[in-house]
């Protein structure tokens, strides 16, 4: 995460459509005597909740969550972002569709840990992992979490300060790369936002080359503030786009796939990263929602809302005795399943991954 003042940005807006009743307001049980779990959602879109769904060894700590995502056998993957002195503590942890652990691996992330997505290649599944702070790199792995490859600044984008590929810090600045999060394009290459340094969206080939940059720190409209999360909307096959979440502006920007700007989405807070499933996008946002979006961008339920008591309890994120069941603190990403399930990953201290099982 960048820092937690950006956490307090975002104002009434954020609360606008609910009031104006332009969508259903939520639906809440509370889990009764036989042991039911809450329900969340508006009437269409309604889920049954499970915070803590994974089941971590012993031997092991989250280390405040960042991103989620799942492979084809079901699989869930977590990545956190880990403490640096403890260097042989894995980053990133598998578990099966029952939350039970599998193995974990990514050391190497450890400290800096952020970014995570499965993508099909042929006949495999390949994991591809960004780091910020002092990592401050990306890689492709199996997801046995053998490394394919591994790389650093793309110094070549001519954006970046003196030896940031070379010999990486712990130092923050628009001439440092600190990405976020991948996208993947139809002809094997990839997008990495470097939503945290440069701001600029970078796009690669498929072994990993750079090959141009797009957008940069501004105002909008092509330009970002934090480009956080990004991601090729294909729900129109006829009308594939490039969508970029621009969290500190509290939009998300849509562009062709030329990166011709189009049109800014406004009313997030805090819009961190995408998904979609069938017609339908997912938008964590930092400021304790998770929105579902239509193909034309119109909120469709907004899940586990809790802003006003985020705005009002000092360090939220810090005091797991003062959440509530089936609302969130701070939604950093958010994935499906192949069966519209959905699982959470929050930027809390002691981390956090909510599954939520999709019941209508």
């Amino acid at each position: 995460m960048q820092t937690r003042r950006e956490v307090i940005l975002a104002g009434s807006s954020l609360a606008l459509a609910s009031s104006l009743g332009l969508f259903p307001s939520p639906v809440v049980h509370a889990s009764d005597k036989s042991g039911n779990k809450k329900v969340i959602g508006t009437e269409g879109y309604q889920y049954e909740v499970t915070h803590d769904f994974p089941e971590l060894p012993d031997k092991y700590t989250w280390q405040t969550t960042h991103n989620v995502a799942v492979d084809s056998q079901h699989n869930l993957y977590v990545i956190h972002e880990g403490r640096p002195e403890q260097k042989d503590h894995p980053s990133i942890f598998v578990f099966d569709k029952d939350g039970k652990f599998i193995r974990a691996f990514g050391q190497q992330f450890q400290g800096g840990g952020h970014g995570i997505e499965v993508r099909q290649e042929g006949n495999e599944e390949f994991l591809y992992v960004c780091a910020y702070q002092q990592v401050k790199s990306f890689a492709k792995l199996t997801t046995q979490g053998e490394t394919v490859w591994q790389k650093f600044a793309p110094m070549e984008s001519g954006v970046y300060a003196e030896g940031e590929a070379s010999d990486p810090q712990k130092v923050w600045g628009r001439d440092r790369f600190l990405p976020t999060n991948f996208a993947f394009l139809d002809d094997g290459g990839f997008l990495l936002s470097d939503g945290y340094g440069s701001y600029f969206i970078h796009q690669y080939d498929a072994d990993g080359n750079w090959k141009a940059k797009f957008g940069g720190p501004g105002d909008g409209k092509g330009t970002f503030n934090t480009p956080h999360g990004i991601w090729i909307d294909r729900r129109d096959p006829a009308n594939t786009k490039n969508v970029v979440c621009d969290r500190a502006h509290n939009t998300l920007q849509v562009f062709d796939t030329d990166w011709n700007y189009q049109k800014t989405i406004a009313g997030f807070g805090l819009p961190a990263n995408l998904d979609t499933w069938k017609d339908l996008m997912l938008v964590p946002e930092l400021k304790a929602r998770l929105s579902i979006v239509d193909k034309d961008y119109n909120v469709v339920a907004q899940l586990g809302e809790d802003v006003e008591r985020l705005n009002s309890v000092k360090q939220l994120r810090m005091q797991p005795k003062q959440w509530h069941e089936g609302k969130f603190v701070h939604p950093h990403d958010a994935c499906f399943t192949p069966e519209g399930d959905i699982f959470v990953a929050e930027w809390v201290g002691t981390g956090r991954i909510t599954k939520l099982k999709r019941l209508a």
